[in-house]
């Protein structure tokens, strides 16, 4: 007998081995099989915060269940995935299970040395523009929080956690109600990732850039890369949404692609254990670190929260020179001192300079090189007081709240940065929010700038196939092109690509 039990709940001391004896009351037998197929916490009364749980359980044990790939029958294709973020490597995993094996080509390094070139960034200011935080191998998720809950309700969000789980993610993903890997652990993931592609038959080529494609009829037929052109039956674009030249390439070849909207702003920080007792109160060293989600409507637009790092620090994001960027991450443990989150306002179409599809990065740069100007222009990245921004006047002193940004930071007015109506919207948001998360307006909380990279500035179009609308074999794919946001989503959607691609030869 298989029984499906929800809500049952653990105090946060209790041990987990306790839902056996709970399920075996259930089943009035021995318990052969359990599967935790939720946990969330409920901290909503802080006298008696829980674990929630929903699990399946029986008297017997329960086969496993094998997905089944139904393997090409025409000729091999030889399709290129370019970009090996999560749609890339999604994309290139699902293919080799159709039989297809994918020619994968980043411009950034492999993770294990993309992680040196961050760190020389972070101590000494050189940005490397191929190898950083946006670029290489992992994408720009591999240097976040990992976090792997998503606003999206595909049916493929299920395999992209245990596809994550096969290859090293803890397997507790599959049920926490707000799962993460950590970037410590993702980066072994991703490792773990690339040697199956190659292992499986597939290719993968570091340091190698797409530059530009030409097609027959309709149809893609050639790619450069590094300079040399070389022929490809099958090209998915799952670049990133930092990857500005391509995009600017593909305009001028003409590819349909459209504008799209996007938030920016900074990332706030607090002190972790303020964000603990706003948000269990008293005795909740037993509980993981607190995090939190909101959103207020006060302003003539809405902020909200966004990525939030709880344990984490604030990171040097940039891609390109001249220009700051911030961003946030948390290993596993998150084990820091500080919180840390985005605090961001929606851009809209209006606020852009020009019709073309290209303005929202303009929009971006003019934030990123206001920001690095601000800092001192050796990406040292301006910061305020967050009671000094409601106040409209300059740091000069940090209290309790030390920023974590590594390359340094300078005491500068946020507004003289971010647009006014950014800005105004943030700050009438600061007290709303604050009513729900008790310290969030705290006086010494620090603004770190600016948070431009949330989402892609862009569409690349594409058909019910999921090609261009303009070119038959080519793949718009994932966040950079205008299809997810955040790590679930675009892992989703290069295996939502790779299914549509294989079903062309099947």
């Amino acid at each position: 007998m298989l029984l499906k039990l929800n809500n049952v709940t653990l105090k946060p001391h209790q041990k987990e081995s306790a839902l056996v004896s709970v399920c075996e009351r259930k089943l009035r037998a021995p318990c052969k099989y359990m599967k935790i197929l939720k946990k969330s916490l409920d901290a909503r009364d802080k006298a008696d915060i829980r674990w929630v749980y929903t699990v399946e359980c029986s008297d017997c044990e329960q086969p496993k269940m094998q997905r089944t790939y139904q393997k090409i029958t025409k000729p091999m294709p030889k399709v290129l995935v370019v970009g090996a973020g999560p749609a890339g490597l999604f994309c290139a995993v699902r293919l080799l299970k159709h039989g297809i094996r994918p020619i994968v080509v980043e411009r950034g390094k492999r993770v294990e040395e993309r992680v040196e070139d961050v760190r020389v960034f972070r101590e000494t200011g050189v940005l490397n523009v191929k190898s950083n935080v946006q670029f290489g191998e992992g994408g720009a998720g591999t240097f976040s929080d990992g976090k792997l809950n998503t606003q999206t309700n595909s049916p493929l969000n299920r395999e992209v956690l245990e596809t994550f789980v096969s290859f090293g993610a803890p397997s507790e993903i599959e049920y926490l109600g707000k799962p993460h890997v950590g970037s410590d652990k993702l980066r072994s993931v991703v490792a773990n990732m690339r040697n199956y592609i190659l292992q499986e038959g597939g290719e993968i080529r570091f340091q190698t850039t797409f530059e530009d494609y030409k097609t027959k009829d309709g149809r893609i037929c050639e790619v450069r890369l590094n300079g040399e052109w070389e022929g490809v039956d099958e090209l998915v674009l799952a670049v990133g949404h930092s990857a500005r030249d391509t995009f600017e390439t593909l305009f001028l070849k003409g590819l349909p692609m459209e504008q799209k909207e996007f938030a920016v702003g900074v990332r706030v920080e607090h002190l972790q254990r303020e964000i603990g007792k706003a948000q269990y109160g008293a005795g909740y060293a037993a509980l993981p670190p607190a995090d939190y989600k909101l959103v207020s409507h006060a302003g003539e637009r809405a902020a909200f929260t966004f990525c939030m790092c709880p344990g984490g620090v604030v990171v040097p994001a940039a891609s390109e020179e001249g220009g700051v960027v911030v961003n946030g991450m948390s290993d596993y443990a998150r084990d820091g001192v500080n919180a840390n989150s985005a605090f961001i306002v929606q851009v809209k179409k209006e606020d852009f300079s020009s019709e073309s599809p290209l303005a929202g990065i303009e929009y971006q740069r003019k934030l990123e090189r206001a920001a690095f100007s601000a800092g001192g222009r050796n990406y040292k990245a301006p910061v305020q007081l967050l009671g000094d921004f409601l106040s409209d006047r300059e740091s000069y002193y940090f209290g309790e709240v030390k920023p974590t940004y590594a390359c340094g930071t300078t005491f500068a007015p946020m507004r003289a940065i971010l647009p006014k109506v950014i800005c105004d919207s943030m700050a009438a948001a600061i007290p709303d929010v604050n009513r729900r998360l008790n310290g969030f307006s705290a006086y010494e909380a620090v603004l770190t700038g600016v948070e431009s990279r949330t989402s892609s500035p862009l569409r690349i179009l594409r058909d019910t196939t999921l090609q261009s609308i303009g070119v038959q074999g080519l793949w718009p794919c994932g966040e950079g092109c205008g299809y997810a946001g955040g790590i679930t989503s675009a892992a989703a959607d290069g295996l939502r690509v790779a299914q549509s691609l294989a079903e062309k030869y099947c």
